[in-house]
């Protein structure tokens, strides 16, 4: 069968061909733009999967980097904060050795007190420390606030009003912060339990040795979620708060009968009814309407104190000239009070340590990473210029080429 042939099928073969050419011009030209040589997925499905892989997972290492270094640089205020503390515990500890001789006058005894007093503003002023952006250092998560406040009352030999009780307006919550893939650091700011001296304990006044859940309730003990159910007696409640995980050992009194509570380690217990009322019914705490740590029975004897309550110890016991009482238990509560802050800058300089290490292989992942990112993803740019050059070259003759066929047609053929 003939073909037909005429003028414009060369004319839009021409057209299509050069089309072509300015297509793959142009997407040259934007890899050597962009430096990239996948513009789509369809220029290299399998490298473009790659890429997105390796462009995600680098987003995260260098998220966790920037957590690591945000982290370190608050553990830095922290610890100097502490270790400042520390000196001025240890300064306190010295004047408590001294006053405990028995061999100052009143007078003496009296100097060391206003001594004591402005050591103790001064480790209150540390307590209450901001870092640069504003934000509370020891008030756990609630940062936005004053972690201590301070009460002033009248105390015997001192003829001005001066500071009788600290307490803490902070949480005891803590932060979990991501520092690599499914690895978290645990961040503690409460500052009820870096600035606690003794371990605390608690001794119920009501006997509990008839108390029955009615209702199913959960308590909370030191921040764990403990649900209690109906039917559940005090020795029931007592196992599942040993078995709990809290920093808490709880136990029924020989002698009382009433539930007690002591801390493994120096921190101030923060018990809550979360539901229901168990432990309000146990006397332990107040009603709901009452908010932790502030909220124990009054029937409940309490014992072990805050760094504020051991130096105030000493300071009204220097004020009375007391140096039987500054040589024993005033003393023992201070040796107890600066090895706990001890162990904490202990504890935080540790934990500073990690985030140094985590922030230096962030830094050499994220440097590998970005290695497999140019493997998968950069351009060759001296062979895609080769390339365009080219392109450049092909399109150059189809030109010169279309200029002279279109000089001829069908018809002067014919002719």
């Amino acid at each position: 069968m003939p073909t037909r042939i005429s003028s414009q099928l060369n004319n839009n073969q021409t057209q299509y061909n050069l089309r072509r050419q300015e297509v793959k011009r142009a997407k040259i030209d934007n890899q050597i733009g962009t430096q990239s040589r996948i513009s789509s997925l369809r220029d290299d499905p399998i490298a473009a999967g790659h890429l997105v892989k390796y462009q995600s997972y680098l987003t995260r290492v260098n998220n966790f980097e920037k957590n690591a270094t945000t982290l370190s640089d608050q553990y830095l205020y922290r610890e100097g904060y502490m270790r400042n503390s520390l000196e001025i515990m240890q300064r306190v500890r010295e004047l408590a050795v001294t006053g405990a001789n028995g061999i100052y006058t009143k007078d003496d005894m009296r100097n060391m007190a206003v001594e004591v007093n402005e050591l103790l503003g001064e480790l209150i002023q540390n307590a209450n420390a901001v870092a640069p952006d504003g934000n509370s250092l020891f008030a756990g998560t609630n940062s936005n606030i004053r972690a201590f406040d301070v009460d002033m009352g009248a105390v015997e030999g001192s003829t001005v009003p001066l500071i009788s009780a600290v307490h803490y307006n902070g949480s005891i919550e803590q932060n979990k912060i991501e520092v690599d893939e499914n690895k978290y650091i645990t961040v503690e700011t409460a500052g009820n339990r870096i600035f606690w001296a003794e371990n605390q304990r608690l001794f119920g006044g009501r006997d509990a040795r008839e108390w029955q859940a009615q209702n199913d309730s959960v308590i909370s003990v030191d921040g764990q979620k403990i649900a209690v159910e109906a039917g559940d007696n005090v020795y029931a409640l007592v196992s599942k708060i040993n078995a709990s995980g809290a920093a808490v050992k709880a136990s029924l009194d020989p002698v009382t009968h009433g539930l007690n509570f002591t801390t493994t380690d120096a921190r101030q217990l923060w018990l809550e009814d979360v539901s229901g009322s168990a432990l309000n019914e146990l006397g332990i705490i107040k009603d709901s309407s009452q908010h932790p740590p502030y909220n124990i029975g009054d029937s409940v004897k309490v014992s072990g104190g805050s760094l504020f309550d051991t130096v105030i110890a000493l300071r009204d016991a220097m004020f009375a000239g007391d140096s039987e009482a500054i040589g024993g238990r005033v003393l023992a509560s201070l040796d107890s009070g600066v090895n706990t802050l001890v162990n904490r800058v202990a504890k935080s300089g540790s934990e500073y340590e990690r985030l140094q290490n985590d922030m230096t292989r962030n830094s050499a992942v994220a440097l590998n990473v970005t290695g497999q990112i140019s493997r998968e993803g950069d351009l060759d740019l001296t062979k895609a210029i080769t390339d365009e050059k080219m392109l450049e070259y092909t399109q150059n003759a189809t030109l010169s080429n279309a200029g002279k066929m279109y000089s001829s047609t069908l018809l002067n053929y014919m002719r």
